[in-house]
């Protein structure tokens, strides 16, 4: 069966400039070459072009989810609220949910993501082992009420994601499970031409112990993660952990007051004492939940408040203000030191290990303390790994120095355990005729995103460069513009679709020769054939639209090579 495209009958508008408020490379070409355009911040068409494109990489993810036995569902988008304030998430969303009420004044919200209906889909349809394991997918639009809906559909309010879930009655069903996802979501990034990187992860929000992410690395990528040049490790920032040498507090002195007038700051402290940053003890107040709470650090280094945050979901994580001062003499701000604060909980970085000393505030405004040493003159409540991380920071795995590079999240995998079990009590009758409380993973990958990443990743100075398996068309063929190119041009069109390629023909009559070289390199679809100034004699030209080769070929032997 033909499938022929001709652009005279396409509904596209190319663009020759970026779009003012474009920022990414995506952004631009995807926009520029009629393949998605903006309806509102974070909201956006897909036209013609681009929703071929997005039902590729669906087609492709589809096809390996099936092939790992996975079956698959559509959930509605418009979901109760009841699911979600059983698990508490209704309320740990905050402003990202979009929340609605019917005309009855019923709460609901629209889907980011399913876990809790999944769980209540499954209590409903299983109910002994010999129904599990048991894998559910779909591919369907998720909705987040983004701040600051950013860069074309990479950072969108609305998105379309492939969330899929197992459910199994023993951890080491789920850990199967889990791997299995693993090696489908490498199959998928190596079809889809995504260069991936899989990197250790912490859950979040979504709870649960194992989770890793499938990064594209990308200028554009909004996340950052480190990776070991000397092993294989590779990790988001927020899931790098420290490992500190043992440390020998017994060689330090009493701990000793020092005048320092007029240095509330690490830097004016510093150069106030003439002593590295490092030497010093950074105390920053947070409040978690409402309660205050001191974050202990070395001085030269810098809180990740997202780590932190992360650590301590579903809590929320705010710094302190002014007003947190009132009331609170032994909160001396620009001066906290964690030796003699009795109602704080003091949170400190393994950094500050014990037995290592410090310079710190002295809890008394104008004043600092030196010799002062963590598990002698003051106790951690809790270690966490909350420092920002720095290029150059020792490997977790081998101690080698850190590198950093930005990405685009394009997966996500998480052995959620029985998190959602428990709330909805999803049992099963266990082979010995006893209740089994089931396991859960859950999976997903970013289908409009992938679409973004791949345009970020393989463009070029002319467009959009898209791998075979989700362009548009196999082949873009150019009437050059006279009668007789017009003619051949589809001629060959019709011949590549007949033989099953998809083609994309460019007959459009009043549009120079120039424009539709243009428009194909924007474009970007893989092959280029041009029916251009020996048509006549049936000769045509056939380039590759990557590597920039082109060659001259008789019509018959351009036919051949692009089927074969």
């Amino acid at each position: 069966m033909a499938q022929v495209q001709r652009m005279s009958r396409l509904m596209i508008k190319t663009l020759r400039d970026d779009p003012a408020d474009a920022e990414t490379l995506s952004h631009k070409l995807l926009v520029r070459a009629g393949y998605v355009r903006r309806n509102a911040a974070g909201i956006w068409s897909w036209l013609p072009l681009g929703k071929r494109v997005l039902e590729n990489v669906a087609r492709v993810v589809r096809e390996e989810m099936d092939a790992i036995g996975a079956q698959e569902v559509l959930l509605p988008a418009v979901l109760p609220k009841e699911p979600y304030e059983a698990t508490g998430r209704w309320e740990e969303y905050g402003a990202e949910l979009f929340r609605l009420k019917d005309r009855k004044g019923a709460d609901y919200l629209l889907g980011p993501t399913h876990e809790e209906i999944f769980t209540q889909l499954v209590k409903d349809q299983c109910t002994s082992y010999k129904d599990l394991p048991v894998i559910l997918y779909q591919i369907q639009t998720k909705y987040r009420d983004e701040a600051r809906p950013r860069s074309g559909i990479l950072r969108g309010r609305e998105f379309q994601m492939k969330d899929s879930y197992s459910f199994d009655t023993s951890d080491e069903g789920l850990a199967e499970s889990y791997a299995l996802h693993r090696e489908a979501y490498v199959k998928i990034f190596e079809r889809l031409g995504l260069e991936h990187k899989i990197v250790s992860a912490v859950s979040g929000a979504m709870g649960g112990s194992a989770s890793e992410e499938f990064l594209a690395p990308a200028a554009a990528g909004e996340d950052t993660f480190v990776y070991c040049p000397s092993c294989d490790y590779a990790a988001n920032t927020e899931a790098v952990t420290f490992v500190p040498a043992p440390a020998d507090g017994s060689d330090h002195g009493p701990v000793e007051e020092l005048d320092t007038p007029d240095t509330p700051t690490i830097e004016t402290l510093a150069e106030y004492l003439g002593v590295p940053a490092s030497a010093t003890l950074k105390n920053l107040l947070v409040k978690v939940d409402g309660e205050i709470v001191a974050v202990g650090v070395p001085g030269d280094r810098e809180v990740d408040l997202g780590k932190l945050g992360d650590h301590l979901a579903p809590a929320t994580v705010e710094l302190v203000t002014a007003d947190d001062f009132v009331g609170r003499p032994d909160l001396v701000r620009g001066y906290v030191g964690p030796q003699g604060l009795e109602k704080v909980r003091y949170i400190a970085d393994p950094r500050v290990a014990p037995g290592t000393a410090w310079i710190t505030g002295a809890n008394k405004h104008g004043f600092h303390a030196k010799n002062v040493v963590a598990g002698r003159d003051f106790e951690v409540d809790e270690y966490l790994d909350v420092v920002v991380v720095e290029e150059g920071d020792p490997c977790p795995k081998c101690s080698a120095g850190l590198k950093l590079d930005r990405a685009i999240e394009i997966g996500h995998i998480f052995q959620l355990g029985r998190k959602y079990a428990d709330a909805f009590q999803l049992d099963v009758l266990g082979q010995n005729g006893k209740p089994v409380r089931v396991t859960m993973g859950s999976y997903g990958i970013g289908v409009s995103r992938a679409v973004a990443a791949l345009a970020e990743q393989t463009a070029d100075e002319q467009g959009l460069c898209w791998p075979r398996e989700i362009a548009p068309a196999d082949v873009h063929v150019v009437a050059a513009g006279k009668a007789l190119q017009t003619e051949l041009a589809l001629d060959v069109a019709q011949q590549l679709g007949d033989a099953g390629l998809r083609v994309l023909v460019d007959d459009r009559a009043g549009v120079s020769p120039g424009v539709k070289f243009t428009d194909a390199e924007l474009i970007g679809v893989p092959k280029i054939l041009v029916a251009g100034r020996r048509a006549g004699e049936g000769v045509v030209e056939l380039k590759d639209r990557r590597t920039g080769e082109r060659e001259e070929l008789p019509v018959a032997e351009a036919v051949a090579r692009l089927r074969a």
